[in-house]
């Protein structure tokens, strides 16, 4: 095999456009359906779980962290939402490399957004269980110690058991039709706005401006560390371009899901921060169920109920798209042949890549129940800005190689905002942990390995044909 293999550039697969090709997946999403895959992902992760733990980071200026978030992501949604359009196929960025930089930086990316989707899930389903624990207790129920949380963030803890049985049960469920899932996405995403909805009208109620003061009490820079972290709130829209493949009308539908949905979250996200930094002393909420907690310190213990219930309810609906997703990257670079073979099999019935969901069900329910929700969230944190700044890099360099190319939907400023948005990214990762680095960079070196082993002899599009 060939050094310049590694530098092949696969062109958008043909097989993702054939409705008959046993090795694609039906095309059964609307726009609604696609705007609804954003939303159910966005909105949980960063309002039930992370805002606690960014709270802890950056005090009253996790308000601003939101801020500086959900501008940097919309820089990379507008470069997400160009290249979807132009590349309409399953994989997302791990496609959008291979077209763009080469088979080696798609692996890459491919592999890093096999780690972001995953320690996303873990993330999740921690906080689910931790949301779930918290409504047993109301119930005057506990799990025992040893079922009730992972070996390192408690005394005696020695599994997280509720966080690893909600992965696998919602994993046998996503064998199924992707239709029939989006439809119970729906339903998940009204229930999970009407809680939002209630917490922002009674929250405010008992919201204290002094609270908001000191706006910075860890420093200016925490900000940006709080931005780091709560990127994982607005992961989703990413997840809308990995679903293009499915999608009846791609190059329409995909952009105006992904920007659509990510608009919609940060306006949100930014009204319930205020209300929960209001109500509460940053000091006294609480990293693993930051609502329920607080509505109970402010003596609504019913209320903190009602949370819990709407929390268990907008997690699920996060588990549910991220489980959807780290499936359909490994079937994509299955299909290119830089993964055995099975890994890009079709279930004959359903049109899922029904084994890979076992099977990454599997691991993620592993990590989830070992790990602690701090140490997922910053590694899954730093993929994720990986995956953006490569997106955004290859809309700046397709710019400059293919300046007349096809482009459904065009990102407005495109040099620009492409620019900017990688060095956003860039920068977010730069001020992230050492130890998140050094995992990041063991996993990728893992991931060179098993190309270097398997992949560079297999993949079918560097050979010579």
């Amino acid at each position: 095999m060939s050094w310049q293999q590694l530098w092949h550039k696969k062109p958008p697969n043909p097989e993702a456009r054939s409705e008959d090709n046993p090795r694609t997946l039906k095309r059964s999403l609307t726009r609604l359906d696609l705007v609804v895959i954003g939303l159910a992902q966005i909105i949980g992760a960063g309002i039930f779980v992370i805002s606690g733990v960014g709270v802890q980071v950056a005090g009253p200026g996790i308000i601003l962290s939101f801020v500086v978030s959900g501008l940097a992501c919309t820089l990379a949604a507008l470069c997400y939402a160009e290249l979807a359009a132009m590349i309409p196929e399953t994989g997302s960025a791990y496609a959008y490399a291979y077209a763009i930089f080469g088979e080696m930086v798609a692996w890459i990316i491919g592999w890093d957004l096999i780690l972001e989707y995953g320690m996303g899930a873990s993330t999740v389903a921690s906080g689910w269980s931790y949301y779930f624990q918290d409504l047993l207790r109301a119930s005057a129920w506990e799990l025992p110690r040893w079922a009730a949380s992972d070996p390192l963030s408690r005394a005696g803890g020695l599994v997280n058991l509720p966080a690893a049985l909600i992965i696998m049960l919602l994993a046998i469920l996503l064998v199924f039709r992707t239709k029939m899932n989006a439809l119970v996405a729906r339903w998940l995403v009204a229930v999970k706005l009407g809680i939002i909805f209630f917490i922002m009208v009674v929250g405010a109620f008992y919201v204290r401006p002094a609270n908001w003061a000191p706006l910075t009490p860890f420093g200016h820079f925490s900000i940006i560390q709080g931005a780091a972290l709560m990127f994982f709130a607005y992961l989703g829209f990413d997840v809308v371009s990995v679903a293009a493949e499915e999608a009846r009308h791609p190059s329409r539908d995909v952009p105006f899901g992904i920007i659509g949905s990510l608009f919609f979250c940060t306006i949100i996200y930014i009204l319930v921060a205020l209300v929960l930094i209001g109500m509460v002393p940053f000091a006294q909420i609480d990293p693993g169920a930051p609502f329920s907690m607080a509505f109970r310190q402010i003596g609504l213990p019913w209320a903190a109920g009602l949370i819990s219930m709407g929390a268990l309810v907008g997690l699920t609906s996060v588990l549910y798209i991220l489980l959807l997703a780290q499936p359909r990257v490994l079937f994509a670079m299955g299909r290119d042949g830089l993964l055995p073979g099975w890994t890009a099999a079709v279930h004959p019935r359903y049109r899922t890549p029904h084994i890979m969901t076992l099977v990454c069900g599997s691991v993620i329910a592993l990590c989830s129940a070992l790990t602690p929700i701090e140490k997922l969230a910053f590694l899954c944190n730093i993929g994720t800005l990986f995956a953006f700044f490569i997106v955004c890099l290859g809309v700046l360099v397709l710019r400059y190689t293919q300046p007349q190319a096809r482009r459904p939907f065009r990102c407005p400023a495109g040099k620009i905002v492409a620019l900017l948005g990688a060095l956003a990214s860039l920068g977010m990762m730069l001020s992230m942990p050492f130890d998140s680095w050094l995992r990041l960079g063991i996993w990728l070196t893992l991931g060179l390995i098993i190309y270097f082993f398997y992949g560079w002899q297999a993949g079918r599009w560097g050979r010579a044909r």
